[in-house]
């Protein structure tokens, strides 16, 4: 289990206790999916049975996270994806993405989903699923790893220099993250940036192509990534091939960034 991050002086320069035991809380547990029962959160947190409790109960009955029918597991409710959902700026982005993404979706035949940068990863916003019977997407509100996945190296790639260093300085591991040594990534974004897009061989999982295209902003920097993780049917349909995907998702994504 990981505890909270330990403070730092300037985060401790205005102490607010109890509103740092909730955030501890909900970080916590937005690391696991399965929820928790109150004695590994107390163990976790290296906080006392009593203040946990009152905490916990607090946090149920805001709805900001939900205990099992059996009451001995605490997990996180939709209430925080929906809060930021509603932020204007990706709200407005969701409304203006959706309509380009279900036509992507459509004519390609693939899958795609939304990312924007979060707290050293990548967050996914919204997705759409292919519409044939195959096909793979990733969830809403996932984290994927900034430096081993198609989104990540794309928003890196269209970044200024001192902001992607910043980017990669509040980088976490995610869960099953692949190793990638800073020359490799730092060339990988280079090129990344030169050609406009990334297609290559998902890390994640076999059979898949992934293909990714920044949203830029009227700076040319990344504020967003639109990407599919492309899957070549090998029966009698054959489908759009992966150029047609891939030109399909750059036409999107160039739709969505402000001029």
């Amino acid at each position: 289990m990981n505890a909270a991050p330990k403070a730092t002086p300037e985060d401790t320069r205005y102490r607010a206790p109890a509103l740092d035991k909730g955030l501890d809380i909900l970080e916590l547990l937005a690391g696991h999916l399965q929820g928790m029962t109150r004695a590994e959160i107390i163990k976790a947190l290296n906080r006392s049975p009593s203040e946990i409790y009152r905490m916990l109960e607090r946090l149920v009955a805001r709805r900001y996270v939900i205990r099992s029918t059996e009451g001995d597991r605490y997990s996180l409710s939709l209430k925080l994806l929906a809060l930021g959902l509603c932020h204007p700026p990706i709200g407005r982005l969701v409304a203006l993405a959706q309509p380009l993404m279900n036509q992507f979706s459509a004519q390609s035949e693939q899958s795609c989903h939304l990312g924007v940068y979060d707290q050293g990863n990548v967050l996914v916003i919204a997705q759409v699923p292919g519409p044939g019977v195959w096909g793979m997407a990733v969830r809403i509100g996932a984290h994927v790893g900034l430096v081993d996945t198609c989104s990540g190296q794309v928003l890196l790639a269209f970044q200024t220099a001192e902001q992607r260093a910043r980017m990669l300085a509040e980088h976490r591991a995610v869960q099953g993250e692949v190793p990638f040594p800073q020359e490799k990534l730092e060339a990988s974004c280079q090129r990344i940036a030169a050609q406009g897009h990334e297609c290559r061989e998902s890390l994640q999982s076999y059979g898949v192509t992934d293909i990714s295209s920044p949203i830029l902003g009227p700076d040319g920097h990344a504020i967003a990534v639109l990407t599919s993780p492309y899957i070549r049917r090998i029966d009698q349909h054959a489908g759009p091939s992966l150029e047609t995907a891939l030109t399909l998702l750059q036409e999107a994504a160039a739709a969505l960034s402000p001029r």
